[in-house]
């Protein structure tokens, strides 16, 4: 809990002094109102936890706390924090919609061009490959397993941000069992910040004033993915891994919008807290991985697609 506080603390601050660099022009993107939005708000999550890290390190050599290198999680995390966040806020900056959908991505780079999209396939699955193989010798089999699920989890986390808040919401759903799981171990504290800090930029998503984009979105999936490996059993990992697997399939086919917006429940909980838009707006159109044109109710910016 402690680690959380400070999380959610540190992004906080960043937020409000970081106010006038989150305008930059070069981060401003326009939403379904034509409201200028800075993306790549996920800067704040990978800024926030590298201050706590260098915090913890600190106070770790003076003994209070960890000693520093004791807590090997807490370095993977960092990692998977830069190495995500890179991918992410190149997508957020270069990324177009020439093409759509892991298909799309890959087809482009089968014909020469690399999209930034496939650089998140490709970076996220190295990134992965380098996480899962840190802990220690694992087999073969178990070594791909693992990182296909810490990169299904960064890219679920990536397919769910068209909404204000509908990541940072739905990864504390998954958050709370693998906590409660996790306990107060290694990597439950290694984790805190980064939930903290997701919970710090929470308000400004759902208000509107920042968008969390594909860099913090990427962050904060692939650190679940990663806390998932490091301190889940075998059997419980293979279930988790073959639900992302699906789900990530899905998003190919099917728009989690539409899902969402026809099941009640689902419906009620992705827009509690977002801002109400009155009835005379006008919504442009968001296509999804499948190509599908839907309801673009979900702030985000334009020319945003479900399936990178």
């Amino acid at each position: 809990m402690l680690a959380i506080a400070v999380g959610f603390l540190a992004a906080r601050y960043l937020v409000v002094a970081g106010h006038d660099m989150l305008r930059a022009p070069v981060l401003l993107r326009e939403n379904y109102r034509k409201v200028l939005v800075p993306t790549a708000g996920g800067l704040v999550v990978v800024a926030a936890v590298l201050v706590v890290e260098a915090g913890r390190s600190v106070l770790g050599a003076f003994h209070l706390g960890d000693p520093p290198g004791r807590n090997e999680a807490r370095l993977l995390i960092l990692f998977a924090c830069f190495g995500f966040g890179l991918l992410g806020f190149a997508d957020d900056l270069l990324g177009d919609a020439s093409a759509r959908g892991f298909a799309g991505h890959l087809g482009a780079l089968v014909r020469g061009r690399l999209t930034t999209g496939a650089l998140k396939v490709i970076g996220g699955a190295a990134i992965a490959l380098v996480l899962a193989a840190t802990p220690g010798f694992v087999s073969g089999k178990r070594l791909i397993a693992d990182a296909v699920l810490i990169a299904l989890a960064a890219n679920l986390a990536n397919l769910l941000d068209r909404a204000p808040g509908r990541t940072i919401k739905w990864a504390f759903v998954a958050y709370v069992p693998l906590a409660i799981v996790a306990g107060g171990g290694e990597v439950a504290i290694a984790l805190a910040p980064v939930m903290g800090a997701a919970l710090g930029v929470l308000g400004d998503d759902l208000r509107e004033r920042i968008m969390l984009g594909d860099t913090g979105a990427n962050v904060i999936g692939g650190a679940l993915g990663l806390a998932v490996v490091l301190d889940i059993g075998r059997g419980s990992r293979n279930v988790i891994l073959v639900v992302l697997v699906v789900l990530n399939v899905v998003a190919e086919l099917v728009s989690f919008s539409r899902v969402i917006d026809a099941v009640p429940p689902l419906r009620a909980f992705d827009r509690l807290g977002r801002r109400r838009v009155s009835a005379g707006t006008v919504a442009s159109t968001a296509t999804d991985g499948a190509g599908t044109s839907t309801a673009a109710d979900s702030p985000r910016a334009a020319g945003a697609t479900e399936g990178h």
